[in-house]
């Protein structure tokens, strides 16, 4: 449970950066189609996505699956220059692998003594597997299937949803798959952790340790990149080429992930299942030749254009109580620039999408105020969203005002409560003076005579004396 509580939580703090780094792809169409089933070519300066194809479909990833192997060892080991004795019992059940075409090595023998960083390179230039099992065997502490799970529980914490790990070599699996999108993710992220990239791209390396013992000449014991693209007396030398992977399967065809600069535009290319022969049945390098095909098309084609200027007027918004005028412009906040297919004319880019974050102004408005933003798509597929705002004041109209105070006055919620409480005091006031007028009314009535002399009973009359009646 704890452990897929830290799969959770790292997945919601990797996620945002990944998920927005990616910008949507527009998928431009290609001057020359790719023999690769699958494909996703992306500039890392802008990371926008220029063209896709079959991007979510599964396919093997062959040794592709090292740049995993690379990002769980470097992030889990503590030292990278830690001295590891080669045990050739570890990956010799690969002796009687099924597809021996698909084995790579690097010439590292049993007893040999390498650090983890030489086999790293080893794994990533020439795909050893003696490289792979050793790693897999020391992160996964003498248990390589535990490292097969740390490579699972990193790739749902980046949100490979279509990826799934059954080794680290990336030798045959049916079981083993992975996207051009899900490997466009992976090595993004890789290209971030500390000395991937490095080992990644470089095209030749020697062993920090010799080993003399199984090695009689170790100067020439050199491992190179197995990305022909690098090697400059190679026919299909690229300039800026850069590493990152090749994979090939009987069974699957050729994959490769690499990068590409020049002009200071930077583009990765992420091929899947190119096909391993010619229609005449002759070996091909397809992966190759798409890479290339895919990078001088970007070279070529692409540029950075000015999409929506700072200075474009995308709309009004009605303004109330406005001296003047009676509605505002709105322009972009900033410049929207963005990398653009050259043969695309802007101006077939739709602005139409406004989302005003009010139906109506009231003024005064103040120029910049935010109103909304405006949405950029091109064939119905966004491109990007720029915030809008006001492109001049709109000054208020004093009279406009207090004819709207003197009407909303009446329609206010004080205003009504002013004449319930008035009403209600009123009422108070006549019902006080009825009743006032009752007291008073019944006070001033006259005395009846009867009441107007003291009663005298017959026994005090007769106790007067007559005398007291003669001096009255």
């Amino acid at each position: 449970m704890k452990r897929l509580l830290s799969v959770l939580a790292a997945a919601v703090i990797v996620l945002p950066s990944i998920c927005a780094s990616k910008a949507r792809a527009v998928n431009f169409p290609l001057k020359k189609p790719i023999q690769s089933e699958s494909a996703v070519l992306i500039n890392l300066d802008s990371n926008m996505v220029i063209h896709e194809k079959n991007a979510d479909a599964k396919q093997m990833p062959g040794p592709l699956v090292n740049i995993m192997t690379a990002v769980v060892c470097l992030e889990n080991c503590a030292d990278l220059d830690e001295k590891v004795t080669i045990d050739e019992s570890i990956y010799e059940y690969l002796y009687n692998y099924e597809y021996p075409d698909d084995l790579r090595f690097a010439e590292i023998e049993d007893g040999d003594v390498l650090t983890m960083t030489d086999l790293l390179y080893a794994m990533m230039l020439t795909s050893s597997v003696e490289a792979c099992e050793t790693i897999a065997y020391k992160i996964g502490k003498g248990d390589t299937a535990r490292f097969i799970d740390m490579m699972n529980a990193k790739a749902a914490e980046l949100g490979l949803f279509d990826t799934h790990f059954t080794n680290a070599t990336g030798l045959y699996d049916p079981n083993q798959y992975t996207t051009a999108n899900d490997m466009t993710k992976l090595t993004l992220y890789a290209l971030d952790v500390p000395m991937f990239e490095t080992i990644a791209t470089t095209y030749s390396y020697t062993p920090s340790i010799p080993n003399t013992e199984h090695h009689e000449n170790p100067e020439e014991w050199i491992w190179t990149h197995s990305n022909v693209m690098m090697n400059s007396s190679s026919n299909d030398a690229y300039s800026g080429a850069k590493g990152i992977k090749t994979a090939n399967l009987d069974m699957a065809g050729r994959n490769i992930i690499t990068m590409a600069s020049r002009d200071g535009n930077k583009y990765l290319a992420v091929l899947l299942k190119s096909p391993l022969k010619s229609a005449d049945g002759e070996t091909a390098f397809y992966h190759i030749v798409d890479a290339m095909s895919l990078f001088d098309w970007a070279f070529d084609n692409f540029s950075y254009q000015t999409i929506l200027a700072d200075t474009a007027e995308v709309g009004e918004l009605p303004v109330e109580l406005a001296d003047g005028n009676d509605y505002v412009l709105a322009k972009p906040k900033e410049e929207f620039t963005r990398l653009w297919y050259n043969e695309i004319d802007i101006s077939t880019i739709s602005r139409d999408k406004v989302e005003w974050y009010k139906n109506s102004l009231q003024a005064p408005v103040a120029k910049g105020e935010p109103l909304g933003k405006v949405t950029l798509e091109y064939s119905g597929e966004e491109i990007g969203t720029v915030e809008i705002v006001a492109v001049s004041n709109v000054e208020r109209s004093a009279s406009k005002y207090n004819l709207y105070v003197a009407k909303m006055f009446r329609k206010s919620r004080w205003f009504n409560r002013a004449l319930l409480i008035s009403f209600l005091l009123c009422a108070i006031y006549v019902l006080v003076c009825i009743y006032a007028y009752v007291v008073f009314k019944s006070k001033s009535k006259p005395m009846k005579p009867i009441y107007a002399v003291p009663k005298v009973s017959d026994k005090d009359r007769r106790r007067r004396r007559p005398q007291d009646f003669e001096e009255k």
